[in-house]
């Protein structure tokens, strides 16, 4: 059986190329070089470029066989004769640049039918809108009433509902679906993504809980990336909001009225509750949970396994459950654990 090759690459980059790519002037004395693939710094050859910008990596930097490695100038010394070192400000960035020249079909996932139009087995409305250069995969559901840009992608049994906009150059993944919901351009929901569900709205009572209506939409924004079985539920009376640009793992439920504010990101397994606000460029790590109706101010970023209960300032570093400023949160970590060995001295003397 043949090794399959899931993404074609494109013809060989230069160096001067790929100096452009990072934005660096190529240094005089470069050798006539052309880069033919990508990949880390212990599996790279001598046509492969790899980078270096951590220092847990010096022994794989110090052994690597790559023949160009983008490193930042606290490394370039340590890269080995046989390598090219071409010194960029973000090493990892002017990596991804070169990927994506290498390798540009796999910036959003395309169409797992492999043809473009509507596939035998899909079922668009009549009513449905499509601009020219739609792709509907086999199974794939249009709603009456819906409308979807050009050069958009509709994985297979992908559910798209009544009046859902969608925009231009989105990629919606295989067994999605998108029920009352404004998406943007450029948009990349990933497979088993749900958009546009009841939000979790229930007015308690000791006789039975009372369903609340929830009749709000979902407005998905330019840029936006959704990553596998994340859940971003409508909102009740008003819209849950994802904001230009963010960037949200898998496994990530977001409840009805929140507005998550532009180039966020949201790693895998966090939850937030409902009518919570984060402003741009906040970062959640991964399993934090956040109560509903708080807000996180610009730019916060919130710690792994963390649980936040209380409004954050902007440009707060805050961890722990409850959450708190990191300085904070570690002095308490430091002083249960100077405690706790305290207590053991003790009964070990005890013991004696």
């Amino acid at each position: 059986m043949a090794e399959p090759v899931f993404f074609a690459r494109s013809a060989p980059v230069s160096l001067a190329e790929i100096a452009g790519l990072a934005g660096v002037p190529l240094p005089a004395g470069a050798p006539d070089l052309g880069i033919e693939n990508v990949a880390p710094l212990d599996d790279a050859g001598p046509h492969d470029v790899s980078y270096m910008d951590n220092a847990r990596y010096a022994e794989a930097l110090a052994a690597t066989r790559a023949g160009l490695c983008l490193v930042s100038k606290r490394f370039a010394a340590s890269v080995p004769s046989g390598t090219f070192a071409l010194v960029v400000p973000e090493p990892y960035k002017a990596y991804a640049a070169v990927l994506t020249r290498l390798y540009p079909e796999a910036l959003r996932p395309a169409s797992v039918f492999g043809t473009s139009g509507r596939s035998p087995g899909s079922y668009v409305h009549p009513s449905a809108r499509l601009e020219d250069g739609v792709g509907v995969d086999p199974g794939a559901v249009v709603g009456p009433g819906a409308e979807i840009g050009r050069g958009t992608v509709i994985g297979a049994g992908a559910v798209i509902g009544p009046s859902v906009r969608i925009g231009r150059d989105c990629s919606i993944g295989p067994q999605t679906t998108i029920q009352h919901a404004l998406l943007g351009n450029r948009v990349i929901l990933h497979p088993g993504v749900r958009v546009g569900q009841d939000g979790y709205g229930y007015a308690l009572g000791q006789g039975r809980h009372i369903k609340v209506p929830q009749i709000g939409r979902v407005i998905i924004q330019d840029d936006v990336e959704v990553g596998a079985n994340t859940t971003i539920d409508r909102g009740t009376t008003r819209d849950t909001v994802i904001g230009e640009g963010t960037k949200i793992d898998n496994l990530v439920q977001i409840a009805h009225n929140v507005v998550v504010g532009r180039h966020c990101i949201i790693v895998s397994q966090v939850g937030i509750s409902g009518s919570t606000t984060l402003e741009d460029y906040v970062v959640l790590a991964g399993q934090v949970g956040v109560i509903g109706h708080v807000r996180i101010g610009r730019g916060s970023q919130i710690a792994g396994d963390s649980n936040v209960n209380c409004d954050v300032p902007a440009g707060s570093r805050w961890g722990g459950t409850p959450a708190k400023p990191v300085r904070e949160w570690f002095r308490e970590l430091t002083l249960l654990k100077n405690l706790a060995a305290k207590r053991g001295r003790s009964d070990e003397s005890a013991a004696d």
